[in-house]
């Protein structure tokens, strides 16, 4: 556990940094920003995912602005972090690249909102369960983190 002065520094990382890292970032950053120093990031970035972005905007989070980001970004300025967690699947979970610097490697496997078929409602409806999943996965994380 880190002082009262120092926040506990976590990365999300994913495929696209399209739908997946860039949620939790949002939920961390909104349920304990005072707790945790949160960033996002991809392997292969890509665009931000409509649906994820309006499916947040139901639950008052704004991820219209977001830009995704490249985890070489932050392997090339040698940031460190506490926790790098990956939130893709397993098999790409295995692609990210080590960091540098002593830190806790998790990883959370969830579904992959872009991958989901059917109309905009039905995608809407996949990626609420995503959300969601991801939301509660957050809030355990905060507890457990004490």
């Amino acid at each position: 556990m880190k002082g009262t002065m120092s926040k506990n520094s976590v990365l999300f990382v994913c495929i696209h940094n399209s739908a997946r890292s860039q949620m939790a970032e949002a939920f961390l950053k909104n349920i304990a920003a005072e707790r945790f120093s949160v960033e996002s990031a991809g392997l292969e970035p890509g665009k931000l995912n409509p649906v994820v972005v309006e499916v947040m905007k139901e639950i008052g989070i704004d991820l219209s602005n977001h830009k995704t980001k490249s985890v070489d970004g932050f392997l090339k300025r040698g940031v460190s972090f506490d926790y790098v967690i990956t939130v893709c699947d397993d098999a790409s979970g295995e692609r990210c690249p080590m960091f540098p610097g002593k830190h806790r490697r998790e990883h959370w496997s969830f579904a992959d909102p872009s991958a989901l078929k059917g109309s905009w409602e039905e995608k809407l409806a996949g990626t609420r369960v995503i959300r969601d999943q991801i939301k509660k996965r957050i809030q355990d994380f905060i507890k457990e983190e004490k």
